[in-house]
């Protein structure tokens, strides 16, 4: 398998007041917040638009779950289904969900350090 990982799709991190410090992201440094955090859009090597998410979660978010960490990243990938085969296969501990989103498909997967990884094959145009 070639490209497996082929960017940042996102850091998402626990916080006390998701808003608040949204606001604050806003004010200092310019962020255009939304309910989610903020979208910044970019273009590929071949000229595709493309987006990285940053996002505040609530501290007793459970989608970090079974992390007991306080982020977690999300990756560009190109192929998420052979990609998760693969890792599998290599001893990874892979998620058995995928889930189909407008945004694109996702798919999880633990690090040995029991860092939650969110894996995303994107589909851009859904934010356009």
């Amino acid at each position: 398998m070639k490209n497996r990982v082929t960017g940042i799709g996102g850091v998402f991190f626990k916080t006390k007041d998701p808003n608040a410090i949204k606001d604050w992201y806003k004010k200092h440094l310019g962020l255009n917040t939304d309910q989610w955090g903020c979208t910044f859009w970019w273009k590929d090597a071949e000229g595709n638009d493309c987006s990285t998410q940053w996002s505040p979660f609530k501290e007793d978010t459970s989608h970090f779950k079974p992390s007991e960490k306080d982020f977690m990243m999300n990756y560009r990938v190109e192929n998420l289904e052979e990609l998760l085969k693969v890792l599998k296969d290599e001893g990874v501990e892979v998620f058995d969900k995928i889930e189909n989103a407008e945004e694109g498909k996702f798919g999880w997967i633990m690090d040995p350090e029991g860092n939650k990884i969110e894996l995303w094959e994107p589909n851009d145009k859904a934010f356009l």
